[in-house]
């Protein structure tokens, strides 16, 4: 299978992508807070076995991509990297599936009239109107309790573990193997501090939630059925122009790629195949 690892620049830096698969329609994949382009590791093969081509992002200041100090890390500034990124790889009409925070930085791109995006797909996205999300601000509250400690001994791992753990509903699906390869990027003394700059930048500007309303692709919404409902999350009203389809995946909580990726190839798989018909 063709894997290609890209270093992209966005102007403020430059992105880690990985390509699976070559000359299928594209499919980007935008992870959300606390994981990195990783997270899609069983997903973008089986979408380039079924003939899809899968451009997995690391967001500036995840993963492999650059963390430059100076540089802007909020929601709005995300987005603008990613679609500098996507003009680099000259990306035809694509389909987009973000988890978390990457599905507001996908919205952002369907909203975008730069962008040529025709179908998204969010995977336990945040409600727009709570950011940064209960998960977060537990985290910038253990994290400020650690700062506080004598021990700094553990880095980032006490603050971004929790959150993990919290992110799925059984814990087998978390090891402690995979809550390192998470760690990853954020290993040495400086990484408590760089994760809690991601924390605070988990913000979103008035018009960029304005720009949803722009949105008039097909979108689905798959969260997983262990998470908590949010009745007063209404997609509709978030999205007025756009065609909405949700589902609630069994066995789940929120990070829907590790806790349940069969069923989630299934879904995703049906529903790129359904837009293509469309």
């Amino acid at each position: 299978m063709y894997v290609e690892h890209l270093r992209i620049p966005v102007g403020v830096g430059a992105l880690h992508a990985e390509r699976v698969g070559r000359g299928g329609p594209p499919v980007l994949l935008l992870h959300g807070f606390g994981t990195c382009a990783f997270l899609w590791r069983q997903l973008a093969p089986q979408l380039a076995s079924a003939g899809y081509t899968a451009i997995a992002l690391d967001l500036l200041g995840h993963g492999e991509s650059d963390r430059p100090s100076d540089a802007a890390f909020t929601l709005d500034a995300q987005a603008e990297h990613v679609i500098r990124a996507v003009a680099a790889l000259r990306l035809p009409d694509m389909a987009v599936i973000g988890q978390d925070i990457g599905a507001l930085v996908a919205l952002e791109l369907a909203a975008s009239p730069r962008s040529r995006v025709t179908s998204l797909a969010l995977l336990s996205p945040p409600d727009p109107d709570e950011l940064p999300g209960v998960d977060v601000r537990a985290m910038q509250r253990n994290a400020a309790l650690l700062a506080l400690s004598s021990n700094t001994l553990f880095g980032a791992l006490p603050a971004l573990a929790p959150l993990l753990r919290a992110a799925v509903a059984d814990p087998s699906h978390m090891p402690e193997r995979l809550i390192a390869r998470y760690l990853a990027p954020f290993v040495g003394p400086d990484g408590l501090n760089q994760l809690l700059q991601r924390a605070a930048a988990v913000e979103w500007s008035a018009q960029a939630r304005d720009r949803l309303r722009a949105v008039a692709v097909p979108v689905l919404v798959l969260d997983g059925a262990e998470d908590p409902p949010r009745p007063s999350l209404d997609w509709a009203s978030v999205l007025p122009q756009a065609t909405i389809a949700t589902e609630r995946l069994a066995g789940a909580s929120r990070l829907l790629p590790e806790e349940t990726p069969t069923a989630l190839k299934e879904r995703i798989l049906r529903w790129l195949d359904g837009q293509r018909k469309s």
